[in-house]
Protein backbone atom coordinates (compact mmCIF):
# COMPACT_ATOMS: atom_id res chain seq x y z
CA UNK A 1 0.00 0.00 0.00
CA UNK A 2 3.09 2.32 -0.07
CA UNK A 3 4.42 3.52 -2.66
CA UNK A 4 7.60 5.84 -1.75
CA UNK A 5 9.29 7.45 1.08
CA UNK A 6 8.34 11.41 -0.14
CA UNK A 7 9.34 13.48 3.00
CA UNK A 8 11.04 13.69 6.11
CA UNK A 9 9.61 15.73 9.23
CA UNK A 10 12.26 17.23 10.84
CA UNK A 11 12.19 19.69 14.15
CA UNK A 12 13.83 23.08 14.46
CA UNK A 13 14.22 26.74 16.47
CA UNK A 14 14.07 28.45 13.58
CA UNK A 15 12.33 26.63 10.75
CA UNK A 16 12.64 29.95 8.08
CA UNK A 17 16.33 29.62 8.51
CA UNK A 18 17.01 26.14 8.60
CA UNK A 19 14.74 26.27 5.13
CA UNK A 20 17.26 28.73 3.70
CA UNK A 21 20.08 26.39 4.88
CA UNK A 22 18.72 23.71 2.73
CA UNK A 23 18.21 26.33 0.16
CA UNK A 24 22.13 27.24 0.23
CA UNK A 25 23.29 23.87 0.10
CA UNK A 26 21.05 21.58 -2.33
CA UNK A 27 18.81 24.49 -4.16
CA UNK A 28 15.59 23.41 -2.70
CA UNK A 29 12.75 25.55 -3.08
CA UNK A 30 10.44 26.90 -0.09
CA UNK A 31 6.92 25.40 -1.69
CA UNK A 32 4.22 27.08 1.69
CA UNK A 33 4.15 27.50 5.03
CA UNK A 34 1.31 26.94 7.46
CA UNK A 35 0.90 25.92 11.21
CA UNK A 36 -0.10 22.37 11.84
CA UNK A 37 -2.22 22.20 14.93
CA UNK A 38 -2.22 18.70 15.95
CA UNK A 39 2.08 19.37 16.26
CA UNK A 40 1.46 22.79 17.61
CA UNK A 41 4.32 23.88 15.25
CA UNK A 42 4.98 26.46 12.55
CA UNK A 43 5.57 24.11 9.08
CA UNK A 44 8.01 24.96 6.51
CA UNK A 45 7.56 22.82 3.38
CA UNK A 46 10.67 22.67 1.21
CA UNK A 47 10.28 21.10 -2.15
CA UNK A 48 14.32 19.21 -2.93
CA UNK A 49 14.40 16.53 -5.87
CA UNK A 50 10.58 14.76 -6.33
CA UNK A 51 10.34 15.01 -2.66
CA UNK A 52 9.70 17.43 0.27
CA UNK A 53 11.19 18.20 3.56
CA UNK A 54 8.84 19.59 6.20
CA UNK A 55 10.72 21.85 8.56
CA UNK A 56 8.37 22.27 12.05
CA UNK A 57 8.91 24.98 14.54
CA UNK A 58 7.35 24.76 17.66
CA UNK A 59 4.93 27.37 18.99
CA UNK A 60 4.37 26.22 22.21
CA UNK A 61 4.00 22.92 24.12
CA UNK A 62 3.15 19.87 21.81
CA UNK A 63 5.36 16.88 20.19
CA UNK A 64 7.70 19.44 18.06
CA UNK A 65 8.69 20.76 21.22
CA UNK A 66 9.29 17.84 23.02
CA UNK A 67 11.15 16.35 20.61
CA UNK A 68 13.74 19.71 20.64
CA UNK A 69 13.78 19.40 24.02
CA UNK A 70 14.96 15.48 23.70
CA UNK A 71 17.43 16.78 21.56
CA UNK A 72 17.17 13.90 18.96
CA UNK A 73 16.92 14.29 15.17
CA UNK A 74 14.19 13.65 12.36
CA UNK A 75 10.87 13.66 13.91
CA UNK A 76 9.35 11.77 11.70
CA UNK A 77 9.45 9.61 8.27
CA UNK A 78 6.97 10.62 5.39
CA UNK A 79 5.02 7.97 2.92
CA UNK A 80 2.63 8.54 -0.02
CA UNK A 81 0.14 5.57 -0.87
CA UNK A 82 -2.05 5.96 -4.48
CA UNK A 83 -4.84 4.59 -1.88
CA UNK A 84 -5.12 6.25 1.18
CA UNK A 85 -8.90 5.50 1.97
CA UNK A 86 -7.60 1.68 1.41
CA UNK A 87 -4.95 2.78 3.57
CA UNK A 88 -6.77 3.98 6.27
CA UNK A 89 -9.30 0.94 6.00
CA UNK A 90 -6.05 -1.44 6.61
CA UNK A 91 -5.24 0.53 9.69
CA UNK A 92 -8.90 0.33 11.34
CA UNK A 93 -9.02 -3.52 10.89
CA UNK A 94 -5.99 -3.34 12.66
CA UNK A 95 -7.42 -0.91 15.51
CA UNK A 96 -4.80 1.60 14.89
CA UNK A 97 -6.30 4.86 14.57
CA UNK A 98 -4.30 7.89 12.73
CA UNK A 99 -4.47 11.40 13.57
CA UNK A 100 -5.44 13.59 10.76
CA UNK A 101 -2.72 16.53 10.34
CA UNK A 102 -4.24 18.01 7.47
CA UNK A 103 -6.10 17.50 4.14
CA UNK A 104 -5.59 13.75 3.55
CA UNK A 105 -2.43 13.58 5.43
CA UNK A 106 -2.23 12.02 8.58
CA UNK A 107 0.29 10.80 11.32
CA UNK A 108 1.10 7.46 13.53
CA UNK A 109 3.22 7.97 16.83
CA UNK A 110 5.41 4.87 18.08
CA UNK A 111 2.66 4.16 20.17
CA UNK A 112 0.16 3.95 17.81
CA UNK A 113 2.01 1.86 14.75
CA UNK A 114 3.42 -0.21 17.68
CA UNK A 115 6.91 0.14 16.94
CA UNK A 116 9.32 2.17 19.32
CA UNK A 117 11.37 5.11 17.86
CA UNK A 118 9.25 5.37 14.55
CA UNK A 119 7.07 8.26 13.30
CA UNK A 120 5.55 8.57 10.18
CA UNK A 121 3.31 10.56 7.98
CA UNK A 122 1.41 9.33 5.25
CA UNK A 123 0.41 11.35 2.06
CA UNK A 124 -1.37 10.79 -0.80
CA UNK A 125 1.04 10.10 -3.69
CA UNK A 126 1.69 13.28 -6.05
CA UNK A 127 4.08 13.49 -8.48
CA UNK A 128 6.80 16.06 -8.80
CA UNK A 129 8.83 17.47 -10.75
CA UNK A 130 12.81 17.70 -9.88
CA UNK A 131 14.37 20.62 -8.16
CA UNK A 132 17.67 21.69 -6.79
CA UNK A 133 20.63 18.95 -6.81
CA UNK A 134 19.20 15.81 -6.20
CA UNK A 135 16.95 13.59 -7.69
CA UNK A 136 14.59 12.09 -4.64
CA UNK A 137 14.56 10.57 -1.02
CA UNK A 138 14.74 7.08 -1.27
CA UNK A 139 15.24 5.69 2.72
CA UNK A 140 14.81 6.79 6.42
CA UNK A 141 16.88 4.60 8.64
CA UNK A 142 15.05 3.46 11.97
CA UNK A 143 17.54 2.05 15.02
CA UNK A 144 16.04 -0.19 17.27
CA UNK A 145 17.29 -3.20 19.43
CA UNK A 146 15.28 -5.87 17.42
CA UNK A 147 15.19 -5.41 13.82
CA UNK A 148 13.26 -8.90 13.52
CA UNK A 149 10.95 -7.68 15.52
CA UNK A 150 10.18 -4.06 14.15
CA UNK A 151 10.43 -5.35 10.27
CA UNK A 152 7.62 -7.54 10.62
CA UNK A 153 5.45 -5.38 12.68
CA UNK A 154 6.21 -2.61 9.70
CA UNK A 155 5.12 -5.06 7.39
CA UNK A 156 1.38 -6.11 9.73
CA UNK A 157 1.31 -2.27 9.76
CA UNK A 158 1.75 -1.03 6.49
CA UNK A 159 0.85 -4.30 4.42
CA UNK A 160 3.99 -4.62 2.70
CA UNK A 161 5.29 -8.03 1.57
CA UNK A 162 7.97 -9.34 3.04
CA UNK A 163 9.48 -11.22 0.06
CA UNK A 164 10.52 -8.07 -1.03
CA UNK A 165 12.85 -7.20 1.70
CA UNK A 166 16.60 -7.42 1.92
CA UNK A 167 18.72 -8.10 4.70
CA UNK A 168 21.79 -5.72 5.19
CA UNK A 169 24.31 -5.51 7.31
CA UNK A 170 27.84 -3.25 8.03
CA UNK A 171 30.75 -4.80 9.68
CA UNK A 172 32.38 -1.37 9.13
CA UNK A 173 29.64 0.71 10.42
CA UNK A 174 28.07 -1.94 13.32
CA UNK A 175 24.78 -2.61 12.43
CA UNK A 176 22.38 -5.69 10.52
CA UNK A 177 19.06 -5.58 9.92
CA UNK A 178 16.43 -5.20 7.05
CA UNK A 179 15.85 -2.90 4.06
CA UNK A 180 11.87 -2.95 3.85
CA UNK A 181 11.75 -2.24 0.12
CA UNK A 182 8.09 -1.53 -1.01
CA UNK A 183 8.71 -2.91 -4.44
CA UNK A 184 11.79 -4.01 -4.64
CA UNK A 185 12.08 -3.09 -8.36
CA UNK A 186 13.10 0.10 -6.80
CA UNK A 187 14.69 2.11 -3.74
CA UNK A 188 11.96 3.08 -1.10
CA UNK A 189 12.80 1.76 1.96
CA UNK A 190 12.47 1.89 5.71
CA UNK A 191 16.36 0.82 7.04
CA UNK A 192 15.29 -0.74 10.32
CA UNK A 193 18.90 -1.88 12.11
CA UNK A 194 20.25 -2.66 15.32
CA UNK A 195 23.29 -0.66 15.68
CA UNK A 196 24.92 -3.97 17.78
CA UNK A 197 28.54 -2.37 17.88
CA UNK A 198 27.67 0.70 20.63
CA UNK A 199 31.25 1.96 19.62
CA UNK A 200 30.51 3.35 16.44
CA UNK A 201 28.68 6.43 15.30
CA UNK A 202 25.20 4.92 15.21
CA UNK A 203 25.70 3.18 18.57
CA UNK A 204 26.38 5.46 20.39
CA UNK A 205 23.76 7.67 19.29
CA UNK A 206 21.53 4.81 19.86
CA UNK A 207 22.66 4.58 23.11
CA UNK A 208 21.88 8.81 24.18
CA UNK A 209 18.43 8.54 22.18
CA UNK A 210 17.36 4.69 21.57
CA UNK A 211 15.00 3.09 19.31
CA UNK A 212 14.65 6.53 17.16
CA UNK A 213 15.19 7.85 13.09
CA UNK A 214 18.51 8.44 12.70
CA UNK A 215 19.21 9.60 8.91
CA UNK A 216 17.68 9.73 5.47
CA UNK A 217 18.91 8.63 2.00
CA UNK A 218 18.60 10.49 -1.22
CA UNK A 219 19.89 9.85 -5.06
CA UNK A 220 22.12 12.19 -7.05
CA UNK A 221 22.56 12.49 -10.79
CA UNK A 222 26.08 14.17 -10.23
CA UNK A 223 27.82 14.20 -6.97
CA UNK A 224 30.45 17.12 -8.25
CA UNK A 225 28.12 19.84 -7.97
CA UNK A 226 27.20 18.75 -3.88
CA UNK A 227 30.45 18.69 -3.21
CA UNK A 228 31.39 21.98 -4.55
CA UNK A 229 28.64 23.39 -2.31
CA UNK A 230 29.65 21.41 0.72
CA UNK A 231 33.32 22.66 0.39
CA UNK A 232 32.28 26.49 -0.15
CA UNK A 233 29.63 26.38 2.67
CA UNK A 234 30.05 23.53 5.02
CA UNK A 235 33.55 22.54 4.64
CA UNK A 236 33.68 20.77 8.04
CA UNK A 237 29.99 19.67 7.88
CA UNK A 238 30.43 16.86 5.44
CA UNK A 239 32.30 13.49 4.81
CA UNK A 240 33.44 12.14 1.01
CA UNK A 241 36.35 12.85 -0.74
CA UNK A 242 36.90 13.68 -4.46
CA UNK A 243 37.93 10.14 -5.42
CA UNK A 244 34.38 8.80 -4.30
CA UNK A 245 31.72 10.01 -6.56
CA UNK A 246 29.26 7.55 -5.13
CA UNK A 247 28.23 8.68 -2.22
CA UNK A 248 28.83 10.63 0.39
CA UNK A 249 27.06 12.16 4.14
CA UNK A 250 25.83 15.39 5.13
CA UNK A 251 25.97 16.16 8.49
CA UNK A 252 23.22 17.20 11.14
CA UNK A 253 25.17 20.49 11.58
CA UNK A 254 24.88 21.65 8.23
CA UNK A 255 21.70 20.34 7.60
CA UNK A 256 19.81 21.16 10.50
CA UNK A 257 18.84 17.76 12.86
CA UNK A 258 19.45 15.23 10.19
CA UNK A 259 21.80 13.37 8.71
CA UNK A 260 21.73 12.89 5.11
CA UNK A 261 22.92 10.63 2.99
CA UNK A 262 23.12 10.75 -1.10
CA UNK A 263 24.15 7.84 -3.30
CA UNK A 264 24.94 8.66 -6.94
CA UNK A 265 21.83 7.46 -8.94
CA UNK A 266 21.74 3.16 -8.83
CA UNK A 267 24.48 3.25 -6.94
CA UNK A 268 22.17 2.67 -3.53
CA UNK A 269 21.79 -1.15 -5.75
CA UNK A 270 25.14 -2.21 -4.81
CA UNK A 271 23.60 -2.98 -1.51
CA UNK A 272 19.84 -3.40 -1.84
CA UNK A 273 20.07 -6.77 -2.73
CA UNK A 274 20.64 -6.05 -7.11
CA UNK A 275 24.33 -5.06 -7.60
CA UNK A 276 23.26 -5.72 -11.15
CA UNK A 277 20.99 -2.87 -11.21
CA UNK A 278 24.18 -0.15 -10.89
CA UNK A 279 24.84 1.45 -14.00
CA UNK A 280 29.08 2.11 -14.22
CA UNK A 281 29.92 5.90 -14.26
CA UNK A 282 30.92 6.77 -17.80
CA UNK A 283 34.80 7.42 -17.79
Amino acid sequence: MLDRVDRILIASHDASATARRWQQLLDAQIVRENSVPAFNSKRVVIHLGDSEIEIHEPLGEGPIAEHLHNGSGPFAAGFATPDIAGLTSHFKALGITPLAIGEDQFYLDSAALGIPGLRVVVSPLRQLASVGLIDTLYECTHLTADAPRDTAEIARVFNLDPDQFVEIGSDTYGYKGTLTLFDNTRLHRVETIDPYDRTKTMGRYFDRFGSSLYMCYAEAPDLVPIQARLKDLAPSAWTGSDEDLDGLFIHPRATGSIMMGISRATHAWTWSGFPQRVVPVKS
